[in-house]
Protein backbone atom coordinates (compact mmCIF):
# COMPACT_ATOMS: atom_id res chain seq x y z
CA UNK A 1 0.00 0.00 0.00
CA UNK A 2 1.44 3.45 -0.82
CA UNK A 3 1.66 6.24 1.12
CA UNK A 4 -1.52 7.96 -0.17
CA UNK A 5 -3.52 4.80 0.27
CA UNK A 6 -2.18 4.47 3.84
CA UNK A 7 -3.27 7.69 4.52
CA UNK A 8 -6.91 7.66 3.26
CA UNK A 9 -7.13 4.36 4.72
CA UNK A 10 -5.73 5.86 7.95
CA UNK A 11 -8.21 8.71 7.95
CA UNK A 12 -11.16 6.75 6.95
CA UNK A 13 -10.83 4.45 9.95
CA UNK A 14 -9.84 7.23 12.53
CA UNK A 15 -13.03 9.21 11.05
CA UNK A 16 -15.12 6.25 11.33
CA UNK A 17 -14.86 5.21 14.63
CA UNK A 18 -14.33 8.57 16.23
CA UNK A 19 -18.14 9.31 14.93
CA UNK A 20 -19.08 6.07 16.38
CA UNK A 21 -17.24 6.51 19.06
CA UNK A 22 -18.88 9.83 20.07
CA UNK A 23 -22.65 8.82 19.31
CA UNK A 24 -22.00 6.11 21.84
CA UNK A 25 -20.64 8.62 24.33
CA UNK A 26 -24.09 10.33 23.87
CA UNK A 27 -26.50 8.09 23.22
CA UNK A 28 -25.44 6.03 26.55
CA UNK A 29 -26.77 9.21 28.54
CA UNK A 30 -30.79 8.31 27.34
CA UNK A 31 -31.03 4.66 30.02
CA UNK A 32 -28.70 5.52 32.30
CA UNK A 33 -29.96 8.89 33.29
CA UNK A 34 -33.51 7.49 33.38
CA UNK A 35 -32.47 4.28 35.74
CA UNK A 36 -30.68 7.38 38.18
CA UNK A 37 -34.52 8.00 38.39
CA UNK A 38 -34.86 11.10 40.45
CA UNK A 39 -31.57 11.59 41.18
CA UNK A 40 -30.42 11.49 37.76
CA UNK A 41 -28.84 15.04 37.73
CA UNK A 42 -27.12 14.87 41.18
CA UNK A 43 -25.61 11.81 39.93
CA UNK A 44 -24.47 13.85 36.39
CA UNK A 45 -23.24 16.45 38.29
CA UNK A 46 -21.12 14.07 40.84
CA UNK A 47 -20.28 12.06 37.54
CA UNK A 48 -18.87 15.48 36.29
CA UNK A 49 -16.60 16.38 38.54
CA UNK A 50 -14.94 13.29 38.88
CA UNK A 51 -13.88 13.60 35.23
CA UNK A 52 -13.01 17.18 35.98
CA UNK A 53 -10.20 16.52 37.80
CA UNK A 54 -9.65 13.33 35.95
CA UNK A 55 -9.11 14.91 32.77
CA UNK A 56 -6.50 17.55 34.08
CA UNK A 57 -4.53 14.44 35.39
CA UNK A 58 -5.07 12.75 32.33
CA UNK A 59 -3.31 15.53 30.35
CA UNK A 60 -0.31 15.82 33.06
CA UNK A 61 0.35 12.04 33.04
CA UNK A 62 0.67 12.28 29.32
CA UNK A 63 2.06 15.61 28.46
CA UNK A 64 2.03 15.37 24.77
CA UNK A 65 4.93 12.32 25.02
CA UNK A 66 2.61 9.54 22.79
CA UNK A 67 3.04 12.37 19.95
CA UNK A 68 6.59 12.39 20.35
CA UNK A 69 7.14 8.72 20.22
CA UNK A 70 5.07 8.55 17.05
CA UNK A 71 7.67 11.28 15.33
CA UNK A 72 10.17 9.56 16.79
CA UNK A 73 9.11 5.79 15.27
CA UNK A 74 8.92 7.41 11.60
CA UNK A 75 11.99 9.54 11.66
CA UNK A 76 14.18 6.16 12.88
CA UNK A 77 12.54 4.39 10.79
CA UNK A 78 13.14 6.52 7.70
CA UNK A 79 16.76 6.55 8.97
CA UNK A 80 16.34 2.55 8.84
CA UNK A 81 17.39 2.59 12.56
CA UNK A 82 14.65 0.49 13.55
CA UNK A 83 16.21 -1.06 16.41
CA UNK A 84 16.49 2.20 18.26
CA UNK A 85 12.94 2.93 17.19
CA UNK A 86 11.92 -0.12 19.36
CA UNK A 87 14.49 1.33 22.30
CA UNK A 88 12.19 4.04 22.14
CA UNK A 89 9.22 3.15 22.48
CA UNK A 90 10.16 0.46 25.15
CA UNK A 91 11.71 2.96 27.36
CA UNK A 92 9.23 5.97 27.33
CA UNK A 93 6.63 3.14 28.00
CA UNK A 94 8.42 2.08 30.83
CA UNK A 95 8.61 6.14 31.97
CA UNK A 96 4.77 6.73 31.38
CA UNK A 97 3.76 3.63 33.84
CA UNK A 98 6.07 5.49 36.37
CA UNK A 99 4.73 8.47 35.33
CA UNK A 100 1.10 7.20 35.86
CA UNK A 101 1.06 5.58 38.57
CA UNK A 102 2.95 9.08 40.36
CA UNK A 103 -0.05 10.77 38.98
CA UNK A 104 -2.62 8.27 39.97
CA UNK A 105 -1.61 7.60 43.47
CA UNK A 106 -1.55 11.71 43.68
CA UNK A 107 -4.89 11.58 42.64
CA UNK A 108 -5.64 8.62 44.60
CA UNK A 109 -4.43 10.34 48.16
CA UNK A 110 -5.53 13.82 47.34
CA UNK A 111 -8.78 12.34 46.48
CA UNK A 112 -10.57 13.91 49.35
CA UNK A 113 -8.88 17.95 49.29
CA UNK A 114 -10.69 17.52 45.40
CA UNK A 115 -14.35 16.40 46.95
CA UNK A 116 -13.99 19.11 49.34
CA UNK A 117 -12.52 21.56 46.69
CA UNK A 118 -15.66 20.66 44.10
CA UNK A 119 -17.76 20.62 46.85
CA UNK A 120 -19.06 16.99 46.47
CA UNK A 121 -18.83 16.12 49.63
CA UNK A 122 -17.59 12.69 51.02
CA UNK A 123 -19.49 10.76 47.44
CA UNK A 124 -16.95 12.45 45.59
CA UNK A 125 -13.78 11.00 46.99
CA UNK A 126 -14.58 6.90 45.73
CA UNK A 127 -15.08 8.36 42.76
CA UNK A 128 -12.07 10.40 42.02
CA UNK A 129 -10.48 7.35 43.22
CA UNK A 130 -12.20 4.82 40.75
CA UNK A 131 -10.82 7.79 38.02
CA UNK A 132 -7.37 7.50 39.28
CA UNK A 133 -6.95 3.80 38.04
CA UNK A 134 -7.79 5.33 34.59
CA UNK A 135 -4.85 7.80 35.09
CA UNK A 136 -2.60 5.29 35.72
CA UNK A 137 -3.33 2.94 32.83
CA UNK A 138 -3.72 5.28 30.56
CA UNK A 139 -0.27 7.09 29.88
CA UNK A 140 1.65 3.16 28.67
CA UNK A 141 -1.57 2.90 26.48
CA UNK A 142 -0.81 6.36 24.82
CA UNK A 143 2.98 5.46 24.20
CA UNK A 144 1.61 2.20 22.45
CA UNK A 145 -0.65 4.03 20.37
CA UNK A 146 1.85 6.41 19.57
CA UNK A 147 4.07 3.02 18.70
CA UNK A 148 1.43 2.28 16.51
CA UNK A 149 0.39 6.04 14.35
CA UNK A 150 4.74 6.22 14.35
CA UNK A 151 4.37 3.22 12.00
CA UNK A 152 1.31 4.25 10.28
CA UNK A 153 -0.93 1.61 11.29
CA UNK A 154 -4.00 3.63 11.87
CA UNK A 155 -6.55 0.79 12.13
CA UNK A 156 -4.98 -0.67 15.58
CA UNK A 157 -5.40 3.09 16.70
CA UNK A 158 -9.00 3.49 15.91
CA UNK A 159 -10.01 0.13 16.91
CA UNK A 160 -8.33 0.51 20.49
CA UNK A 161 -10.31 4.01 20.87
CA UNK A 162 -13.74 2.69 19.99
CA UNK A 163 -12.96 -0.24 21.64
CA UNK A 164 -12.17 1.33 24.61
CA UNK A 165 -15.25 3.88 24.33
CA UNK A 166 -17.75 0.31 23.41
CA UNK A 167 -16.67 -1.77 26.55
CA UNK A 168 -16.33 1.50 28.90
CA UNK A 169 -20.53 2.61 28.24
CA UNK A 170 -21.44 -1.52 28.14
CA UNK A 171 -19.96 -1.37 31.88
CA UNK A 172 -21.63 1.58 32.86
CA UNK A 173 -25.16 0.42 31.53
CA UNK A 174 -24.96 -2.90 33.07
CA UNK A 175 -23.39 -1.84 36.77
CA UNK A 176 -25.94 1.44 36.51
CA UNK A 177 -28.82 -1.52 35.42
CA UNK A 178 -27.69 -3.98 37.85
CA UNK A 179 -27.70 -1.32 40.87
CA UNK A 180 -30.45 1.01 40.06
CA UNK A 181 -33.24 -1.55 38.88
CA UNK A 182 -32.43 -4.98 39.94
CA UNK A 183 -30.06 -4.12 43.27
CA UNK A 184 -29.40 -1.74 45.86
CA UNK A 185 -30.73 1.40 44.41
CA UNK A 186 -27.62 3.13 45.93
CA UNK A 187 -26.85 6.26 43.31
CA UNK A 188 -23.73 6.93 44.56
CA UNK A 189 -22.39 3.16 44.22
CA UNK A 190 -23.82 3.48 40.08
CA UNK A 191 -22.13 6.64 39.23
CA UNK A 192 -18.54 5.19 41.35
CA UNK A 193 -19.01 1.93 38.96
CA UNK A 194 -20.14 5.04 36.19
CA UNK A 195 -16.47 6.15 36.24
CA UNK A 196 -14.72 3.02 36.96
CA UNK A 197 -15.68 2.18 33.57
CA UNK A 198 -12.69 4.27 32.01
CA UNK A 199 -10.47 1.72 33.58
CA UNK A 200 -12.18 -1.11 32.15
CA UNK A 201 -12.41 0.59 28.95
CA UNK A 202 -9.10 0.89 29.09
CA UNK A 203 -8.56 -3.20 29.84
CA UNK A 204 -10.27 -3.30 26.88
CA UNK A 205 -8.37 -1.35 24.58
CA UNK A 206 -4.92 -2.76 26.03
CA UNK A 207 -6.53 -6.62 24.78
CA UNK A 208 -6.58 -5.07 21.50
CA UNK A 209 -3.56 -3.24 21.10
CA UNK A 210 -1.71 -6.19 22.26
CA UNK A 211 -2.97 -8.35 20.14
CA UNK A 212 -1.88 -5.90 17.26
CA UNK A 213 0.99 -6.21 18.59
CA UNK A 214 1.77 -9.63 18.75
CA UNK A 215 0.44 -9.63 14.85
CA UNK A 216 2.57 -7.40 13.29
CA UNK A 217 5.49 -8.99 15.37
CA UNK A 218 6.51 -6.20 17.23
CA UNK A 219 5.84 -6.98 21.01
CA UNK A 220 9.09 -8.92 21.72
CA UNK A 221 11.00 -6.23 19.40
CA UNK A 222 9.92 -3.65 21.98
CA UNK A 223 10.61 -5.84 24.87
CA UNK A 224 14.27 -6.76 23.43
CA UNK A 225 15.09 -4.73 20.44
CA UNK A 226 18.68 -5.43 18.82
CA UNK A 227 21.75 -2.94 18.80
CA UNK A 228 20.90 0.53 17.11
CA UNK A 229 23.55 2.05 14.99
CA UNK A 230 22.56 5.84 16.88
CA UNK A 231 21.81 6.91 20.56
CA UNK A 232 19.41 8.91 22.64
CA UNK A 233 18.57 9.74 25.91
CA UNK A 234 14.78 8.78 26.98
CA UNK A 235 14.88 12.16 29.42
CA UNK A 236 16.41 14.36 26.67
CA UNK A 237 13.38 13.47 24.73
CA UNK A 238 10.86 14.12 27.34
CA UNK A 239 12.40 17.61 28.12
CA UNK A 240 12.37 18.46 24.20
CA UNK A 241 8.54 17.12 24.21
CA UNK A 242 7.69 19.41 27.02
CA UNK A 243 8.71 22.41 25.81
CA UNK A 244 6.61 21.78 22.60
CA UNK A 245 3.59 20.13 24.26
CA UNK A 246 3.27 21.99 27.33
CA UNK A 247 1.63 25.09 26.00
CA UNK A 248 -0.70 23.35 24.43
CA UNK A 249 -1.52 21.38 26.67
CA UNK A 250 -2.62 24.02 29.15
CA UNK A 251 -3.82 26.09 26.69
CA UNK A 252 -5.70 23.30 25.41
CA UNK A 253 -7.14 22.57 28.22
CA UNK A 254 -8.84 25.71 29.15
CA UNK A 255 -11.81 24.52 29.31
CA UNK A 256 -11.61 22.11 32.05
CA UNK A 257 -9.84 24.25 34.04
CA UNK A 258 -12.60 26.70 33.93
CA UNK A 259 -14.86 23.47 34.53
CA UNK A 260 -12.92 23.25 37.91
CA UNK A 261 -13.35 26.94 38.87
CA UNK A 262 -17.20 26.41 38.08
CA UNK A 263 -17.81 23.21 40.11
CA UNK A 264 -15.65 24.61 43.03
CA UNK A 265 -16.76 28.45 43.40
CA UNK A 266 -20.28 27.86 42.66
CA UNK A 267 -20.73 25.10 45.18
CA UNK A 268 -18.98 27.24 47.76
CA UNK A 269 -20.23 30.69 47.58
CA UNK A 270 -24.02 29.37 46.72
CA UNK A 271 -23.85 27.22 49.75
CA UNK A 272 -23.33 30.35 51.61
CA UNK A 273 -25.43 32.65 50.14
CA UNK A 274 -28.05 30.51 49.84
CA UNK A 275 -30.23 27.86 51.84
CA UNK A 276 -29.85 25.77 48.83
CA UNK A 277 -29.47 22.01 50.28
CA UNK A 278 -26.17 20.03 48.77
CA UNK A 279 -28.35 18.11 46.90
CA UNK A 280 -30.10 21.11 45.21
CA UNK A 281 -26.90 22.78 44.29
CA UNK A 282 -26.06 19.43 42.25
CA UNK A 283 -28.91 20.08 40.47
CA UNK A 284 -28.10 22.95 39.62
CA UNK A 285 -24.11 22.33 38.84
CA UNK A 286 -25.70 19.70 36.32
CA UNK A 287 -28.00 22.20 34.76
CA UNK A 288 -25.43 24.52 33.66
CA UNK A 289 -22.64 22.49 33.34
CA UNK A 290 -22.50 18.35 33.44
CA UNK A 291 -25.94 18.16 31.37
CA UNK A 292 -24.97 19.96 28.62
CA UNK A 293 -21.44 19.62 28.33
CA UNK A 294 -22.21 15.88 27.17
CA UNK A 295 -24.49 17.27 23.98
CA UNK A 296 -21.85 20.18 23.06
CA UNK A 297 -18.63 17.79 23.56
CA UNK A 298 -19.60 17.15 20.02
CA UNK A 299 -19.77 20.52 18.46
CA UNK A 300 -16.35 20.96 20.01
CA UNK A 301 -15.05 18.26 19.00
CA UNK A 302 -15.62 18.74 15.68
CA UNK A 303 -14.19 22.34 16.16
CA UNK A 304 -11.44 21.28 17.14
CA UNK A 305 -11.13 18.34 14.50
CA UNK A 306 -11.60 21.41 11.70
CA UNK A 307 -8.99 23.79 13.55
CA UNK A 308 -6.92 20.68 12.58
CA UNK A 309 -7.20 19.62 9.61
CA UNK A 310 -5.16 22.55 7.92
CA UNK A 311 -1.99 22.12 10.66
CA UNK A 312 0.39 20.58 8.18
CA UNK A 313 -0.33 23.64 5.77
CA UNK A 314 -0.27 26.45 8.34
CA UNK A 315 3.02 24.96 9.55
CA UNK A 316 4.13 24.53 5.55
CA UNK A 317 3.46 28.30 5.05
CA UNK A 318 4.58 29.30 7.91
CA UNK A 319 8.21 27.89 7.14
CA UNK A 320 8.19 28.73 4.25
CA UNK A 321 7.26 32.68 5.19
CA UNK A 322 3.81 32.20 3.32
CA UNK A 323 2.12 34.84 4.39
CA UNK A 324 -0.64 35.25 1.68
CA UNK A 325 -0.79 31.96 2.23
CA UNK A 326 -1.43 31.71 5.62
CA UNK A 327 -4.32 34.29 5.28
CA UNK A 328 -5.75 32.74 2.83
CA UNK A 329 -5.78 29.32 5.73
CA UNK A 330 -7.01 31.34 7.95
CA UNK A 331 -9.97 32.59 6.45
CA UNK A 332 -10.87 29.05 5.05
CA UNK A 333 -10.80 27.82 8.69
CA UNK A 334 -13.07 30.82 9.87
CA UNK A 335 -15.36 29.63 6.73
CA UNK A 336 -15.78 25.89 7.77
CA UNK A 337 -15.84 26.55 11.22
CA UNK A 338 -18.54 29.53 10.86
CA UNK A 339 -20.50 27.41 8.19
CA UNK A 340 -20.70 24.45 10.72
CA UNK A 341 -21.22 25.97 14.04
CA UNK A 342 -23.55 28.40 13.53
CA UNK A 343 -26.26 26.50 12.35
CA UNK A 344 -25.13 23.45 14.77
CA UNK A 345 -25.94 25.88 17.90
CA UNK A 346 -28.70 27.47 16.38
CA UNK A 347 -30.55 24.12 15.73
CA UNK A 348 -29.90 23.00 19.10
CA UNK A 349 -30.72 25.99 20.64
CA UNK A 350 -34.33 25.47 19.17
CA UNK A 351 -34.85 21.86 19.77
CA UNK A 352 -33.61 22.42 23.38
CA UNK A 353 -36.72 21.34 24.69
CA UNK A 354 -37.15 18.03 22.59
CA UNK A 355 -33.61 17.77 23.26
CA UNK A 356 -33.46 17.79 26.57
CA UNK A 357 -36.58 15.59 27.21
CA UNK A 358 -34.70 12.89 25.04
CA UNK A 359 -31.56 12.77 26.98
CA UNK A 360 -32.68 13.81 30.35
CA UNK A 361 -36.15 14.73 31.58
CA UNK A 362 -39.08 17.50 30.61
CA UNK A 363 -36.81 20.83 31.21
CA UNK A 364 -37.97 23.43 33.76
CA UNK A 365 -37.77 26.92 32.59
CA UNK A 366 -34.29 27.51 34.43
CA UNK A 367 -32.92 24.28 32.69
CA UNK A 368 -33.97 25.26 29.22
CA UNK A 369 -32.61 28.40 29.68
CA UNK A 370 -29.76 27.23 31.10
CA UNK A 371 -29.18 24.89 28.46
CA UNK A 372 -29.60 27.91 25.85
CA UNK A 373 -27.32 30.21 27.57
CA UNK A 374 -24.49 27.31 27.34
CA UNK A 375 -25.28 25.89 23.78
CA UNK A 376 -24.94 29.62 22.20
CA UNK A 377 -21.80 30.07 24.20
CA UNK A 378 -20.05 26.88 22.74
CA UNK A 379 -19.90 28.86 19.67
CA UNK A 380 -17.44 31.10 21.36
CA UNK A 381 -15.54 27.96 22.84
CA UNK A 382 -15.04 26.63 19.76
CA UNK A 383 -13.96 29.64 17.97
CA UNK A 384 -11.22 29.87 20.68
CA UNK A 385 -10.32 25.91 20.06
CA UNK A 386 -9.58 26.70 16.14
CA UNK A 387 -7.87 29.57 16.73
CA UNK A 388 -5.38 29.09 19.95
CA UNK A 389 -3.39 26.05 17.75
CA UNK A 390 -2.71 28.76 14.94
CA UNK A 391 -0.88 31.00 16.80
CA UNK A 392 1.30 28.18 18.75
CA UNK A 393 1.78 26.12 15.33
CA UNK A 394 3.41 29.85 13.96
CA UNK A 395 5.60 29.51 16.93
CA UNK A 396 4.09 32.31 18.94
CA UNK A 397 3.29 29.79 21.86
CA UNK A 398 4.50 32.31 24.73
CA UNK A 399 2.36 35.38 23.39
CA UNK A 400 -0.84 32.30 23.17
CA UNK A 401 0.01 31.40 27.00
CA UNK A 402 -0.17 35.09 27.79
CA UNK A 403 -3.55 35.28 26.02
CA UNK A 404 -4.45 32.41 28.30
CA UNK A 405 -3.14 33.72 31.07
CA UNK A 406 -4.87 36.89 30.34
CA UNK A 407 -8.09 34.66 29.61
CA UNK A 408 -8.16 32.64 32.75
CA UNK A 409 -7.39 36.27 35.31
CA UNK A 410 -11.14 37.15 33.82
CA UNK A 411 -12.59 34.17 34.43
CA UNK A 412 -11.11 34.44 38.12
CA UNK A 413 -11.99 37.99 38.60
CA UNK A 414 -15.43 37.65 37.39
CA UNK A 415 -16.57 34.78 38.50
CA UNK A 416 -17.20 35.28 42.52
CA UNK A 417 -19.29 38.83 41.58
CA UNK A 418 -21.25 36.92 38.56
CA UNK A 419 -22.03 34.04 40.48
CA UNK A 420 -23.65 36.32 43.70
CA UNK A 421 -25.41 38.38 40.97
CA UNK A 422 -26.98 35.51 38.58
CA UNK A 423 -26.72 32.38 40.78
CA UNK A 424 -26.61 29.36 38.46
CA UNK A 425 -25.63 31.37 35.28
CA UNK A 426 -22.83 33.05 36.52
CA UNK A 427 -20.49 30.36 35.54
CA UNK A 428 -21.95 30.83 31.97
CA UNK A 429 -21.71 34.85 32.03
CA UNK A 430 -18.32 34.71 33.63
CA UNK A 431 -16.71 32.10 31.10
CA UNK A 432 -18.30 34.21 28.41
CA UNK A 433 -16.61 37.40 29.35
CA UNK A 434 -13.31 36.06 29.98
CA UNK A 435 -13.34 33.59 26.65
CA UNK A 436 -14.76 36.77 24.79
CA UNK A 437 -11.57 38.67 25.60
CA UNK A 438 -9.19 35.63 24.88
CA UNK A 439 -11.07 35.56 21.38
CA UNK A 440 -10.80 38.98 20.69
CA UNK A 441 -7.01 38.99 22.23
CA UNK A 442 -6.21 36.00 19.75
CA UNK A 443 -8.09 37.26 17.00
CA UNK A 444 -6.23 40.63 16.90
CA UNK A 445 -3.22 38.88 16.87
CA UNK A 446 -3.43 36.83 14.02
CA UNK A 447 -4.58 39.46 12.20
CA UNK A 448 -1.56 41.38 12.70
CA UNK A 449 0.24 38.26 11.42
CA UNK A 450 -1.62 37.34 8.62
CA UNK A 451 -3.48 40.27 7.34
CA UNK A 452 -6.53 38.05 6.26
CA UNK A 453 -9.58 39.28 5.15
CA UNK A 454 -11.80 40.44 7.64
CA UNK A 455 -14.56 41.68 5.26
CA UNK A 456 -14.18 37.68 3.45
CA UNK A 457 -14.69 36.38 7.01
CA UNK A 458 -17.89 38.60 7.85
CA UNK A 459 -19.44 38.13 4.76
CA UNK A 460 -19.59 34.69 5.28
CA UNK A 461 -20.67 34.91 8.75
CA UNK A 462 -23.74 37.40 7.67
CA UNK A 463 -24.25 34.78 4.60
CA UNK A 464 -24.53 31.95 6.78
CA UNK A 465 -26.17 34.25 9.61
CA UNK A 466 -28.81 34.62 6.45
CA UNK A 467 -29.08 30.73 5.84
CA UNK A 468 -29.30 29.69 8.96
CA UNK A 469 -32.57 32.09 10.28
CA UNK A 470 -33.95 30.35 7.11
CA UNK A 471 -33.15 26.72 8.51
CA UNK A 472 -34.68 27.91 11.91
CA UNK A 473 -37.75 28.81 10.51
CA UNK A 474 -38.14 25.50 9.13
CA UNK A 475 -37.19 23.73 12.31
CA UNK A 476 -39.41 25.70 14.43
CA UNK A 477 -42.43 25.08 11.91
CA UNK A 478 -41.63 21.15 12.43
CA UNK A 479 -41.93 21.23 16.30
CA UNK A 480 -45.21 23.55 15.94
CA UNK A 481 -46.52 20.76 13.83
CA UNK A 482 -45.46 18.04 15.63
CA UNK A 483 -46.26 20.19 19.18
CA UNK A 484 -49.99 19.76 17.57
CA UNK A 485 -49.59 16.17 17.17
CA UNK A 486 -47.55 15.26 20.44
CA UNK A 487 -48.76 17.73 22.76
CA UNK A 488 -46.69 20.45 25.29
CA UNK A 489 -45.31 17.53 26.79
CA UNK A 490 -43.84 14.86 24.71
CA UNK A 491 -43.03 11.51 25.60
CA UNK A 492 -39.04 10.61 25.29
CA UNK A 493 -40.14 8.83 21.90
CA UNK A 494 -42.04 11.39 20.76
CA UNK A 495 -39.09 14.40 21.52
CA UNK A 496 -36.65 11.90 19.72
CA UNK A 497 -38.92 11.84 16.51
CA UNK A 498 -38.91 15.91 17.14
CA UNK A 499 -35.61 16.25 17.29
CA UNK A 500 -34.82 13.60 14.52
CA UNK A 501 -37.12 14.88 11.70
CA UNK A 502 -36.41 18.85 13.22
CA UNK A 503 -32.67 18.32 12.53
CA UNK A 504 -32.99 16.74 8.82
CA UNK A 505 -35.30 19.30 7.57
CA UNK A 506 -33.27 21.76 8.97
CA UNK A 507 -29.91 20.16 7.89
CA UNK A 508 -31.70 19.55 4.60
CA UNK A 509 -32.87 23.26 4.28
CA UNK A 510 -29.54 24.63 5.36
CA UNK A 511 -27.88 22.63 2.26
CA UNK A 512 -29.94 23.12 -0.34
CA UNK A 513 -29.99 27.20 0.50
CA UNK A 514 -26.00 26.78 1.10
CA UNK A 515 -25.85 25.49 -2.59
CA UNK A 516 -28.03 27.69 -4.43
CA UNK A 517 -26.65 30.81 -2.72
CA UNK A 518 -23.62 29.67 -3.94
CA UNK A 519 -21.83 29.65 -0.17
CA UNK A 520 -21.40 25.34 -0.21
CA UNK A 521 -18.56 25.93 -2.46
CA UNK A 522 -17.05 28.99 -0.23
CA UNK A 523 -17.00 26.87 2.75
CA UNK A 524 -16.59 23.29 1.28
CA UNK A 525 -14.71 23.84 -1.79
CA UNK A 526 -14.42 21.59 -4.37
CA UNK A 527 -16.43 18.63 -2.03
CA UNK A 528 -19.50 20.71 -2.63
CA UNK A 529 -19.91 19.57 -5.84
CA UNK A 530 -19.64 16.16 -4.65
CA UNK A 531 -22.24 16.68 -1.97
CA UNK A 532 -24.63 18.03 -4.43
CA UNK A 533 -24.90 14.91 -6.52
CA UNK A 534 -25.30 12.99 -3.46
CA UNK A 535 -28.61 15.43 -2.26
CA UNK A 536 -29.08 16.01 -5.75
CA UNK A 537 -29.21 19.92 -5.02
Amino acid sequence: MDSKDQLLSGAAWRTGTDIIGKVLGVVYIIPWFMWMGKFGNQANALYSMGYSVYTIFLLLSTIGIPGAIAREVAYYNALGDENLAYRVVREMTLILIGLGALMGAIMAIFAPFFANMLGGGTALIPVVRSLALAVFAAPAMGAIRGYFQGMNLIKAIALSNLCEQVVRVFWMLVTAYTIMVMGSHNWETAVVQSTTAAFVGMIGSYALLLFYLVKTKSLMRIINPGPATMKIHPLRLIDHTMRIAVPFIVIGSATQIFQLIDQSSFMAIMSHVTTYSHNELLDLVAYFSANVNKLTMILLGVALTIGNVSDPLITEANTKGDRKGLAVLVVYNFRLFIGFMLPAVIGMSLLTIPLYTLFYEHPSSLQSSLFVFAVLQSFLLGLYLIIFPTLSIMNYKKTSMKFFGWTLLVKLIVQAPAILLFHSYGPLVSTTLAFGFGVWLFIRKLYKITLFSKKNVMKTFYGVALITAVMGISVILVELLLGILFGSHPSRTESAIIVLLGGVVGFYVYLFISAKLGMLEKILGERANSLRRKLRI
